[in-house]
């Protein structure tokens, strides 16, 4: 998605990512690599006693896995400027494959150069259902 310059977006302009399963190895990684061990994802018999009778993904590891969807040029790309409402609406399971859709809703102008691309981002399930809602906000460079 971010990979033109600032004044090349328009408001309301869509994009849709490649598609990317998180697997039980996601899941461990992502436990090491962050320290957070909560049973609801590490452990399939605390998880058969939730509401969700099965381990989900971390909330996080969903984002960051949804975040190497997008396109990052760089050169165009200054800096992640930031996330507003994020919410995690529905629960994403090991097999599950999502993607991410997002729709430009805002363009500010910093009158330097750059510009930041405000989008929705929605990550979706391969059953259509939503798992992730966010606002995205990049800072970009102008075109020359």
């Amino acid at each position: 998605m971010f990979n033109k310059y600032f004044n090349d977006y328009e408001v309301g302009e869509t994009w849709r990512s490649k598609g990317r399963t998180i697997t039980e190895a996601d899941i461990v990684n992502f436990a090491s690599l962050s320290g957070d061990w909560y049973p609801l994802h590490t452990d399939k018999e605390y998880a058969k006693q939730t509401p969700f009778k099965q381990r989900i993904a971390h909330g996080m590891l969903v984002l960051s896995a949804a975040s190497g969807l997008l396109l990052f040029e760089p050169g165009v790309v200054v800096a992640f400027y930031g996330i507003e409402n994020l919410r995690f609406v529905k629960p994403t399971f090991i097999g599950d494959t999502i993607h991410v859709e997002m729709t430009v809703t805002e363009l500010e102008d910093k009158g330097n150069g750059t510009g930041v691309v405000s989008a929705r981002q929605e990550v979706k399930k391969q059953t259509g259902e939503t798992v992730v809602i966010s606002i995205m906000k990049i800072l970009l460079n102008k075109q020359r």
